[in-house]
C-alpha cells in the first residue's frame, strides 16, 4: 500500500516515514505546496496524509483542486490547527479523517487502516475471492487453508489487483503504484513482468481461483 506524506516539519515527517516503512508501506514525501500538489494530482495513492499549513500554500487548496478534478486519495488531514472550522472545511472538500497534532503513531496507523477499510475494501480487513483469502493487516495470502510464500512486492501487486477486481491496470500504473514515482527513471518494465510472472505461477500452483490475465500490450486484470 502506498502513502503520500505531505508535511514540512522534518522531525515529524521522518518519524512518520520510518514508522510506516517498518509497517511495510510504500512511502513518498512532499514538503511544500507545489511538490505536494504535483504528486497528489499526477499519482495515485492508497492514502494521503495532508498537513494544512505548507510553504507556498495551504493543504486545503490541494484538497479543493483534487475535488474539482475528481481525484480521491483517502485523505487524512494531520495538522496543528484543531479548530472546528478547519475540520468542517477539510471534510467538505473531501478529506476522510482529521487528526490533530500531536498524535501517537499507532493511532495514525489505526486511522489509515480504518480509511482503507471503508474506502477500498468495503469495511473489511480480509477479502475472500473464491478459495483465496487476502489478509491485508497481516499481509498474508491463504489458498485452501495453505499460506502462500510471497515476497513484499508480490503481496503489494496482489493487493492492487484484489481492490480493483476485473479492472484493467496498465503496466505503467502498476509499476508506479507498487514501486513509487521514482519509477519514471526506469529504463524498462522488465522487473514488473518478472514479479507478476512469479505471482501468477504461485497462484496457479496453489490451485487458487484467482487469475491475473494479461491484456496484450496494455497491462493486467484480476479475475476469479
Amino acid at each position: 500500500m502506498k502513502i503520500l506524506i505531505i508535511e514540512d516539519e522534518y522531525a515529524l515527517l521522518k518519524a512518520i516515514e520510518d514508522f510506516l516503512l517498518a509497517e511495510k508501506y510504500i512511502v513518498e514525501k512532499a514538503t511544500d505546496y507545489y511538490s505536494a500538489r504535483e504528486k497528489a494530482m499526477i499519482y495515485d495513492y492508497d492514502c494521503i496524509l495532508l498537513d494544512i499549513s505548507l510553504p507556498g500554500g495551504s493543504g486545503l487548496q490541494i484538497l479543493d483542486e483534487m475535488k474539482k478534478e475528481g481525484k480521491t486519495g483517502n485523505i487524512i488531514i494531520i495538522s496543528a490547527k484543531n479548530s472546528l472550522e478547519d475540520k468542517i472545511v477539510g471534510l467538505d472538500l473531501g478529506a476522510d479523517d482529521y487528526l490533530a497534532k500531536p498524535f501517537h503513531l499507532p493511532e495514525l496507523q489505526a486511522r489509515i487502516k480504518a480509511v482503507l477499510r471503508r474506502k477500498n475494501r468495503g469495511g473489511q480487513n480480509v477479502l475472500n475471492i473464491g478459495n483465496t483469502k487476502i489478509d491485508f493487516d497481516n499481509r498474508q495470502i491463504t489458498v485452501k487453508e495453505q499460506v502462500l510464500n510471497l515476497n513484499r512486492k508480490e503481496f503489494d501487486i496482489i493487493s492492487v489487483f484484489a481492490t480493483n477486481k476485473n479492472r484493467l491496470i496498465t503496466k505503467e500504473n502498476l509499476a508506479e503504484y507498487v514501486w513509487g514515482d521514482h519509477i519514471d527513471s526506469a529504463d524498462s518494465f522488465d522487473f514488473v513482468y518478472s514479479q507478476v510472472k512469479n505471482l501468477r505461477k504461485k497462484l496457479k500452483e496453489s490451485g487458487s481461483d484467482v487469475a491475473i490475465e494479461n491484456v496484450y500490450g496494455i497491462g493486467y486484470k484480476l479475475t476469479a
